[in-house]
Protein backbone atom coordinates (compact mmCIF):
# COMPACT_ATOMS: atom_id res chain seq x y z
CA UNK A 1 0.00 0.00 0.00
CA UNK A 2 0.98 3.55 -1.09
CA UNK A 3 2.41 5.44 2.05
CA UNK A 4 0.18 8.78 3.31
CA UNK A 5 3.48 11.50 3.15
CA UNK A 6 3.81 14.73 4.49
CA UNK A 7 6.12 16.67 3.18
CA UNK A 8 7.55 19.62 5.41
CA UNK A 9 9.60 22.74 3.92
CA UNK A 10 11.00 25.67 6.07
CA UNK A 11 9.92 28.82 4.53
CA UNK A 12 13.74 29.51 2.95
CA UNK A 13 12.55 27.19 0.65
CA UNK A 14 9.68 28.08 -2.35
CA UNK A 15 5.94 26.82 -2.86
CA UNK A 16 6.54 26.99 -6.56
CA UNK A 17 3.58 26.77 -8.24
CA UNK A 18 3.21 23.00 -8.52
CA UNK A 19 3.81 22.59 -5.14
CA UNK A 20 1.02 24.76 -4.43
CA UNK A 21 -1.29 22.59 -5.76
CA UNK A 22 0.01 19.80 -3.48
CA UNK A 23 -2.25 19.45 -0.29
CA UNK A 24 0.52 17.49 1.57
CA UNK A 25 3.05 20.08 1.39
CA UNK A 26 3.45 22.19 5.00
CA UNK A 27 5.88 25.53 5.54
CA UNK A 28 7.56 26.38 8.51
CA UNK A 29 7.94 29.60 8.81
CA UNK A 30 11.68 31.10 9.84
CA UNK A 31 11.08 33.75 12.12
CA UNK A 32 12.04 37.40 11.58
CA UNK A 33 13.06 39.75 14.35
CA UNK A 34 12.55 43.51 13.70
CA UNK A 35 12.50 45.85 16.36
CA UNK A 36 12.09 43.30 19.23
CA UNK A 37 9.11 41.85 17.66
CA UNK A 38 9.25 38.57 16.11
CA UNK A 39 6.98 38.02 12.66
CA UNK A 40 6.71 35.00 10.95
CA UNK A 41 8.20 34.80 7.35
CA UNK A 42 6.26 35.04 4.61
CA UNK A 43 3.23 35.07 6.98
CA UNK A 44 3.24 38.57 9.38
CA UNK A 45 5.86 39.82 6.64
CA UNK A 46 7.14 39.52 3.49
CA UNK A 47 10.20 40.37 1.30
CA UNK A 48 8.91 43.84 -0.23
CA UNK A 49 7.94 45.17 2.93
CA UNK A 50 11.41 44.13 4.77
CA UNK A 51 13.70 45.14 2.26
CA UNK A 52 11.20 48.66 2.18
CA UNK A 53 12.11 48.72 6.05
CA UNK A 54 15.83 47.71 5.45
CA UNK A 55 16.47 50.66 3.00
CA UNK A 56 13.81 53.29 3.68
CA UNK A 57 14.12 53.08 7.64
CA UNK A 58 18.29 51.37 8.20
CA UNK A 59 16.58 48.86 10.69
CA UNK A 60 18.57 46.19 11.94
CA UNK A 61 16.84 42.81 11.17
CA UNK A 62 17.79 39.45 12.60
CA UNK A 63 16.21 35.78 11.84
CA UNK A 64 15.84 32.54 13.88
CA UNK A 65 14.73 29.12 13.37
CA UNK A 66 11.46 28.14 14.06
CA UNK A 67 11.10 26.67 17.94
CA UNK A 68 10.66 22.86 18.42
CA UNK A 69 7.59 23.22 19.88
CA UNK A 70 6.75 24.94 16.54
CA UNK A 71 7.71 21.64 14.42
CA UNK A 72 5.94 19.32 17.37
CA UNK A 73 2.63 20.50 17.24
CA UNK A 74 2.58 20.31 13.69
CA UNK A 75 4.06 16.74 13.42
CA UNK A 76 1.35 15.78 15.97
CA UNK A 77 -1.51 17.01 14.24
CA UNK A 78 -0.26 14.56 11.20
CA UNK A 79 -0.22 11.64 13.46
CA UNK A 80 -3.58 10.29 12.12
CA UNK A 81 -3.69 11.17 8.82
CA UNK A 82 -0.22 10.61 7.84
CA UNK A 83 2.16 7.39 7.97
CA UNK A 84 5.06 9.50 7.86
CA UNK A 85 6.73 12.73 7.21
CA UNK A 86 9.95 13.90 5.19
CA UNK A 87 10.85 16.98 6.66
CA UNK A 88 13.42 18.83 3.82
CA UNK A 89 15.16 21.99 5.47
CA UNK A 90 18.28 24.61 4.74
CA UNK A 91 22.22 23.77 5.84
CA UNK A 92 22.25 22.75 9.09
CA UNK A 93 25.59 24.48 9.23
CA UNK A 94 23.76 27.99 8.53
CA UNK A 95 20.78 27.52 10.92
CA UNK A 96 19.40 25.58 14.17
CA UNK A 97 16.23 24.31 11.81
CA UNK A 98 17.28 21.03 11.11
CA UNK A 99 18.22 20.51 14.67
CA UNK A 100 15.24 21.84 16.34
CA UNK A 101 13.11 19.68 13.26
CA UNK A 102 15.16 16.64 14.59
CA UNK A 103 14.61 16.97 18.26
CA UNK A 104 10.40 17.90 17.73
CA UNK A 105 10.74 14.53 15.69
CA UNK A 106 12.19 12.18 18.70
CA UNK A 107 8.86 13.59 20.75
CA UNK A 108 6.36 12.44 18.33
CA UNK A 109 4.78 8.97 17.51
CA UNK A 110 4.71 9.46 13.55
CA UNK A 111 7.54 8.74 11.76
CA UNK A 112 9.67 11.80 11.18
CA UNK A 113 12.42 11.65 8.06
CA UNK A 114 14.57 14.86 8.21
CA UNK A 115 16.68 15.44 5.82
CA UNK A 116 19.78 18.49 5.81
CA UNK A 117 19.42 19.36 2.10
CA UNK A 118 23.35 21.17 2.55
CA UNK A 119 21.07 24.50 0.81
CA UNK A 120 19.04 27.29 0.98
CA UNK A 121 16.21 28.96 -1.02
CA UNK A 122 14.76 27.35 -4.38
CA UNK A 123 17.87 24.89 -3.97
CA UNK A 124 16.07 23.44 -1.50
CA UNK A 125 13.03 23.18 -3.03
CA UNK A 126 14.33 21.40 -6.15
CA UNK A 127 15.88 18.94 -3.33
CA UNK A 128 12.52 18.20 -1.96
CA UNK A 129 11.03 17.62 -5.66
CA UNK A 130 14.02 15.36 -6.62
CA UNK A 131 12.96 13.04 -3.03
CA UNK A 132 8.94 13.25 -4.28
CA UNK A 133 10.20 11.99 -7.54
CA UNK A 134 12.27 9.11 -6.33
CA UNK A 135 9.34 7.73 -4.09
CA UNK A 136 6.77 8.52 -6.55
CA UNK A 137 8.81 6.27 -8.80
CA UNK A 138 8.50 3.80 -6.17
CA UNK A 139 11.70 3.82 -4.48
CA UNK A 140 11.72 3.10 -0.71
CA UNK A 141 12.20 6.41 1.58
CA UNK A 142 15.32 5.15 3.10
CA UNK A 143 16.42 4.84 -0.16
CA UNK A 144 15.52 7.72 -1.45
CA UNK A 145 16.71 9.91 1.13
CA UNK A 146 20.13 8.10 0.40
CA UNK A 147 20.33 8.67 -3.44
CA UNK A 148 19.20 12.98 -2.65
CA UNK A 149 22.42 12.66 -0.39
CA UNK A 150 24.20 12.69 -3.55
CA UNK A 151 21.99 15.24 -5.76
CA UNK A 152 22.56 18.23 -2.84
CA UNK A 153 25.99 16.98 -2.34
CA UNK A 154 26.15 17.56 -6.25
CA UNK A 155 25.08 21.67 -5.73
CA UNK A 156 26.81 24.72 -6.43
CA UNK A 157 25.61 27.81 -5.66
CA UNK A 158 27.26 31.26 -6.37
CA UNK A 159 25.74 34.40 -4.50
CA UNK A 160 26.72 38.14 -5.47
CA UNK A 161 26.19 39.94 -2.18
CA UNK A 162 24.38 42.89 -3.43
CA UNK A 163 24.41 44.71 0.11
CA UNK A 164 27.64 45.16 2.42
CA UNK A 165 25.51 47.48 4.53
CA UNK A 166 22.67 44.94 5.35
CA UNK A 167 25.66 42.11 5.68
CA UNK A 168 27.21 44.06 8.15
CA UNK A 169 24.06 45.40 10.18
CA UNK A 170 22.81 41.71 10.31
CA UNK A 171 26.12 40.73 11.92
CA UNK A 172 27.30 38.63 9.64
CA UNK A 173 30.21 41.24 8.47
CA UNK A 174 32.74 42.44 10.79
CA UNK A 175 33.36 46.37 11.29
CA UNK A 176 36.65 45.84 9.64
CA UNK A 177 35.54 44.30 6.44
CA UNK A 178 32.98 46.22 6.12
CA UNK A 179 35.34 49.52 6.19
CA UNK A 180 37.38 47.90 3.90
CA UNK A 181 34.91 47.06 1.61
CA UNK A 182 32.82 49.98 1.08
CA UNK A 183 36.62 51.66 0.86
CA UNK A 184 37.46 49.60 -2.37
CA UNK A 185 34.04 48.94 -3.61
CA UNK A 186 34.50 45.03 -3.11
CA UNK A 187 31.48 42.51 -4.45
CA UNK A 188 31.81 39.53 -2.42
CA UNK A 189 30.95 36.53 -4.02
CA UNK A 190 29.41 34.01 -1.60
CA UNK A 191 29.54 30.36 -2.66
CA UNK A 192 27.81 27.34 -0.42
CA UNK A 193 30.40 24.47 -0.16
CA UNK A 194 28.84 21.32 2.33
CA UNK A 195 26.44 23.55 3.59
CA UNK A 196 29.11 26.07 4.95
CA UNK A 197 28.95 30.10 3.62
CA UNK A 198 32.51 30.22 2.17
CA UNK A 199 33.65 33.54 0.98
CA UNK A 200 35.40 32.49 -2.67
CA UNK A 201 36.19 36.19 -3.91
CA UNK A 202 36.05 39.21 -3.35
CA UNK A 203 35.95 41.35 -6.45
CA UNK A 204 36.11 45.07 -7.39
CA UNK A 205 33.66 45.71 -9.69
CA UNK A 206 30.18 43.62 -10.41
CA UNK A 207 31.35 43.43 -13.84
CA UNK A 208 34.03 41.10 -12.84
CA UNK A 209 32.19 39.69 -9.98
CA UNK A 210 29.50 38.33 -12.64
CA UNK A 211 32.46 37.48 -15.28
CA UNK A 212 33.99 35.32 -12.12
CA UNK A 213 30.51 33.35 -11.80
CA UNK A 214 30.08 32.37 -14.89
CA UNK A 215 33.38 31.45 -15.70
CA UNK A 216 32.50 28.73 -12.70
CA UNK A 217 29.13 27.69 -14.60
CA UNK A 218 30.88 27.04 -17.84
CA UNK A 219 33.45 25.11 -16.13
CA UNK A 220 31.46 22.65 -14.11
CA UNK A 221 28.42 23.27 -17.09
CA UNK A 222 27.80 19.16 -18.67
CA UNK A 223 24.84 19.06 -20.81
CA UNK A 224 23.92 15.12 -19.87
CA UNK A 225 24.25 16.12 -16.26
CA UNK A 226 22.79 19.99 -15.97
CA UNK A 227 19.40 19.99 -17.60
CA UNK A 228 18.46 23.10 -15.30
CA UNK A 229 19.66 25.65 -13.18
CA UNK A 230 18.50 28.44 -10.99
CA UNK A 231 18.46 31.90 -10.41
CA UNK A 232 18.08 33.26 -6.80
CA UNK A 233 17.13 36.86 -6.72
CA UNK A 234 16.55 39.98 -4.15
CA UNK A 235 13.54 42.22 -4.65
CA UNK A 236 12.78 41.67 -8.36
CA UNK A 237 12.58 39.18 -11.03
CA UNK A 238 13.83 41.65 -13.73
CA UNK A 239 17.47 41.68 -11.54
CA UNK A 240 17.37 38.03 -13.72
CA UNK A 241 17.21 39.37 -17.25
CA UNK A 242 20.92 39.67 -18.03
CA UNK A 243 22.14 36.52 -16.29
CA UNK A 244 19.23 34.75 -18.09
CA UNK A 245 20.49 35.88 -21.57
CA UNK A 246 23.83 34.76 -20.45
CA UNK A 247 22.83 31.01 -19.22
CA UNK A 248 20.78 30.57 -22.79
CA UNK A 249 23.71 31.50 -24.52
CA UNK A 250 25.92 28.60 -22.89
CA UNK A 251 23.04 26.42 -23.33
CA UNK A 252 19.77 27.41 -25.03
CA UNK A 253 17.65 24.53 -23.91
CA UNK A 254 18.72 24.44 -20.10
CA UNK A 255 15.79 25.09 -17.94
CA UNK A 256 16.03 28.24 -15.60
CA UNK A 257 13.98 28.67 -12.68
CA UNK A 258 13.88 32.48 -11.00
CA UNK A 259 13.06 32.50 -7.61
CA UNK A 260 13.31 34.85 -4.71
CA UNK A 261 15.82 34.61 -2.01
CA UNK A 262 13.17 35.27 0.68
CA UNK A 263 13.12 37.16 3.68
CA UNK A 264 15.42 34.71 6.04
CA UNK A 265 18.27 35.24 3.49
CA UNK A 266 17.62 38.83 2.47
CA UNK A 267 17.94 39.80 5.81
CA UNK A 268 21.53 39.13 5.18
CA UNK A 269 22.25 39.93 2.05
CA UNK A 270 20.27 42.65 0.67
CA UNK A 271 17.55 43.15 -1.60
CA UNK A 272 20.07 43.51 -4.98
CA UNK A 273 21.64 40.37 -4.23
CA UNK A 274 21.78 37.56 -6.90
CA UNK A 275 22.65 34.28 -7.14
CA UNK A 276 22.88 30.96 -9.66
CA UNK A 277 22.52 27.94 -8.11
CA UNK A 278 22.86 24.58 -9.72
CA UNK A 279 22.65 20.25 -9.60
CA UNK A 280 25.10 18.49 -11.96
CA UNK A 281 24.26 14.91 -11.81
CA UNK A 282 26.72 12.82 -13.43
Amino acid sequence: MTKRIAWVMDSTGYLDEELQKNDDIYIVPMVVILKGKEYRDGIDIVPKELYRLMEEEKVVVTTSQPSIGTFMELYQSFEERYDCVISVHLSGSLSGTVAASRQAAEMVSIPVHVFDSLVISYPLTMVLKKIMSYIENGMEVSDALKKAEKYSGSNETYVLIGSLDQLHRSGRLSGTQYLLGSMLNFKPIISIEKGMLITIAKVRSEKKAEARIFDLFKKAYNPKGMKECCLLFGASLSQTDKWREIIHEIDSNIIIHAYPIGSAVGVHAGPKTLGLSWFNEE
